[in-house]
């Protein structure tokens, strides 16, 4: 007979949700918003308290995860030069960056004193022209002004933007190679304001919010002054799908393909 699990306590009534937390301590100020109750989800639950890796430095991508739950993370960017071929077309080239930095990480921790992680992401996201130019992080101010002008100017602003997520978990077999992963590439047409001027360009540049962003621009920060429109998922742009991410976890963790996943969950 199955473990009876104790019965969760109910969440808070929404009237109860709706209403601010106090500040614990110290003078009067204003409330602070409640936070949200983590989802409550068979993949997320078998992985906490677990090792879960995101093989990244990108605050956006921690603080998108941390949206369903995944706070407890620890951050691992990959060390391999990411030097994939700009001949390839952009959707094979972030899902091959975003492979090898997912699998970099996973080898290297594979024999941690901490013990094998229990699921590694990676994600890599580029810019892309209407002509298939890859555009990543701007170099100098320079480049970062050709490459929001260029944004600008090609194909009456629009340009696309795309994100490979990568997750890799281990097998509890000696199955070759040892591990399973599944992948998904997301990708967001972005149109720029084709009226937006140079002086308006240049003053963002020097900014420097757009300085460690593939295209140059953050749709979630100032950035957004640029941009006229979207047709995809925002959040894509920001640098990570939530959705697409999120079934990307369970897919892996819960695989009919790989029954030592099943039984982890059952």
């Amino acid at each position: 007979m199955a473990d009876e699990k104790a019965p969760l306590e109910p969440p808070p009534s929404y009237d109860d949700a709706a209403q601010p937390t106090q500040n614990a301590s110290g003078p009067p100020g204003p409330p602070r918003p409640r936070l949200p109750l983590p989802l409550e989800l068979p993949a997320l639950n078998m992985i906490r308290g677990k090792r879960v890796i995101l093989a990244s430095a990108s605050p956006r991508r921690r603080q998108l995860l941390a949206q369903i739950g995944l706070t407890d993370l620890e951050i691992i960017p990959s060390t391999v030069p990411e030097d994939k071929s700009k001949s390839l077309a952009p959707f094979e080239y972030v899902l091959e960056t975003a492979q090898q930095k997912a699998l970099n990480v996973y080898e290297a921790q594979i024999d941690s004193p901490k013990g094998e992680p229990a699921l590694v992401l990676a994600a890599d996201t580029v810019v892309s022209t209407s002509m298939g130019q890859i555009l990543e992080k701007p170099r100098n101010e320079k480049e970062h002004m050709a490459m929001l002008k260029l944004l600008r100017d090609g194909n009456g602003g629009w340009h696309k933007v795309y994100t490979a997520v990568v997750a890799v978990v281990p097998l509890e077999s000696a199955m070759d190679p040892g591990y399973a992963t599944e992948t998904h590439v997301e990708e967001t047409d972005v149109k720029f304001d084709s009226s937006v001027t140079d002086e308006l360009l240049l003053s963002y540049v020097r900014t420097r919010e757009g300085a460690d962003k593939a295209g140059g621009y953050g749709i979630q920060g100032v950035g957004s002054i640029l941009v006229e429109k979207i047709d995809g998922t925002f959040d894509n742009v920001v640098g990570l799908p939530m959705r697409a991410t999120l079934q990307v976890i369970e897919k892996v963790l819960v695989s009919p393909d790989v029954p030592e996943m099943v039984d982890r969950v059952l």
